[in-house]
């Protein structure tokens, strides 16, 4: 009789991951631009990190510059604009789907921006591991997937866990961003982190709309659905830190 194989501990994700396989011209970029994709051990899993895995984030970029972090950034509409009005930042991705990757990598290319790298990893574990503390000038999560069904609650990523260790990473003067267009999930963010000890909202409520960020395929669905987009921008509170 076969050896039973080892069962691989699921954990709990705020994702599900989609088929790896690439189009001609992601398979090109992805070719052509291996090198901005930063490999990282794994776990058991191959979207976990190791919790033995390093980056060295001025050795990744070749330059010290304030560093922003994206989560889930998708196809890369926004990572790829912004990185080209600010190219004084590194920008760094953390997103599971390869052919969402490959695409964030022609984007950035057709920009002619060189300041964005792409770790394939879940971007908590990546986070977690990876970023220091007290490192990121900006984290983005936009557009998070709701989880809509009550049972699944407990994987959407913006949850008191997540909180607390982007609270330990954000810098004293750091901003994390946020947009989603389903008001359960964006009340339930705001439920999370103004009760948070270490976190402040930037404005009085819901934020304006960040003037940086573009219209991405998933605000453009919301929309198109007659969904309103909620913005919300959170930093350290002043004094919070002793």
């Amino acid at each position: 009789m076969a050896e039973a194989r080892p069962r691989v501990h699921r954990e709990v994700v705020s994702f599900v991951r989609r088929s790896s396989r690439m189009n001609p011209s992601q398979e090109k970029a992805w070719r052509e631009h291996a090198d901005w994709v930063i490999r990282v051990p794994a776990r058991d899993t191959d979207t976990s990190v190791s919790p033995d895995a390093q980056l060295d984030v001025p050795a990744a970029f070749g330059r010290v510059a304030p560093l922003v972090v994206e989560i889930g950034g998708g196809t890369g509409d926004v990572i790829s604009t912004v990185a080209a009005k600010h190219p004084e930042r590194n920008y760094l991705a953390f997103e599971v789907f390869e052919p969402a990757v490959a695409s964030t990598l022609s984007k950035c290319a057709r920009a002619g921006v060189d300041n964005v790298r792409v770790v394939v990893a879940n971007g908590v574990d990546a986070m977690g591991t990876l970023i220091g503390d007290r490192a990121l000038t900006e984290l983005w999560t936009f557009f998070p997937d709701p989880w809509h069904k009550k049972r699944h609650h407990k994987r959407r990523l913006v949850s008191r866990p997540f909180a607390d260790l982007v609270a330990a990473k954000l810098a004293d003067d750091g901003v994390w961003r946020m947009a989603t267009d389903w008001e359960d999930y964006a009340l339930a963010m705001r439920a999370v982190l103004d009760d948070h000890p270490l976190l402040v909202n930037r404005h009085d409520g819901w934020a304006p709309r960040w003037e940086d960020r573009p219209q991405s395929r998933y605000e453009a669905k919301g929309i198109a659905a007659g969904r309103t987009i909620y913005d919300l921008c959170y930093g350290i509170r002043e004094g919070g830190r002793r």
